[in-house]
C-alpha cells in the first residue's frame, strides 16, 4: 500500500513540476496579494496590542495559509481529469486498499502545497520573522497538517464532481469565505460578536493560529497557551475527518455507470 501511494504521490508532483505556467500562477497570486495589500494597508494598520507591526508582517502567515489552502485543494482537480482520461478506472481495479488511493492523491497534493510554501518561506528572514529551530519545526508541522487537511477536503469533493468547471465554481464560493474569515486579513479581536463566533468554528482560522504562533512567540510559551493547544487539536481533528471522509467516498459503491460512460448510456438513441 505504501509503495502504491508513494507512486501516485510522485506522479501528482511530477505532473505539477512539468507545468511551469501552473507553478508560476500558483505562487504569483499569493505574492501579488501580499505585495499590494501589504503596501496599501500598512499606513492604516494599527490594531490594539500590535504596535510596531506592519500589515506586511501581519499578513505574511495569512498569505502562507492562502497558498496552502488553494494549492492543496485545487491540486485535487486531477481526480476529475484522471477519471475522464480513464486512469482512475485503472487505479480502482488495482488490488490495493482504497486507503492507498486516498493517501497517494492527498499526499501528492500535500507535496505540491508544501513545495510552494517553501518558496514563500524564503521571504521570512528578510522581515525578521525567522523563528528558531523549535519554532521552525512547529511552522513546518503546521504547514504539513494544514496541507493534509485541505487537500483531503478537496479530494472528497472532487471525487463526486463530473467536471472541472463545476469544481472551480464550488471551490471558489466555498474557499474564499473560509480564508477571508480566518483572521488572515484582519485580527479576530474587535469584530462583531456574530462574526467572531463564525470565525471560531472555521477550521482555517485554527490552522492559521497554529501557523502564525511560532513566528511571534517562543515554543515554550505556545505550548503553555490553552488557546493555541485548542487550535492544534481542532487542526488534527480536521485532518483526521478529511482523510476519513475521503476514504468513505472512495469505498462507496457507485450504482450503475458514472462519468462519460453514464452520459453516453443516458443519451437518446438516434433514428434507426
Amino acid at each position: 500500500m505504501i509503495r502504491f501511494a508513494a507512486a501516485l504521490a510522485r506522479r501528482e508532483f511530477v505532473r505539477f513540476i512539468r507545468q511551469p505556467q501552473r507553478v508560476a500562477g500558483s505562487i504569483g497570486q499569493p505574492l501579488l496579494f501580499w505585495a499590494f495589500l501589504g503596501a496599501g494597508l500598512t499606513p492604516s494598520f494599527q490594531p490594539p496590542g500590535m504596535e510596531g507591526m506592519t500589515y506586511t508582517e501581519y499578513f505574511y502567515p495569512g498569505v502562507l495559509m492562502m497558498l496552502i489552502l488553494f494549492a492543496g485543494i485545487f491540486s485535487t482537480i486531477t481526480v476529475i481529469e484522471d477519471r475522464d482520461q480513464g486512469f482512475l478506472q485503472g487505479v480502482l481495479v488495482a488490488p490495493v486498499p482504497r486507503l492507498a488511493i486516498v493517501l497517494g492523491k492527498v499526499g501528492g497534493g500535500t507535496l505540491i502545497a508544501l513545495f510552494q510554501a517553501m518558496i514563500l518561506l524564503v521571504a521570512a528572514p528578510f522581515m525578521g520573522m525567522l523563528p528558531g529551530l523549535g519554532g521552525s519545526l512547529m511552522v513546518l508541522a503546521a504547514l504539513v497538517l494544514s496541507a493534509l487537511g485541505f487537500t483531503g477536503l478537496g479530494f472528497s469533493i472532487a471525487w463526486t464532481m463530473k467536471s472541472t468547471a463545476g469544481f472551480h465554481a464550488i471551490m471558489m464560493v466555498f474557499l474564499f469565505p473560509l480564508w477571508l474569515l480566518s483572521g488572515a486579513l484582519f485580527p479576530m479581536e474587535n469584530v462583531p460578536t456574530w462574526l467572531h463566533w463564525v470565525m471560531l468554528v472555521n477550521p482555517v482560522a485554527h490552522a492559521l493560529t497554529v501557523l502564525r504562533g511560532p513566528f511571534y512567540e517562543a515554543p515554550a510559551v505556545l505550548l503553555a497557551d490553552g488557546g493555541y493547544l485548542t487550535s492544534v487539536a481542532v487542526l488534527v481533528a480536521w485532518v483526521a475527518l478529511s482523510l476519513w471522509a475521503s476514504t468513505k467516498r472512495v469505498n462507496r459503491r457507485e450504482q450503475g455507470l458514472t462519468g462519460p460512460a453514464a452520459d453516453a448510456a443516458a443519451a437518446p438513441a438516434g433514428p434507426a
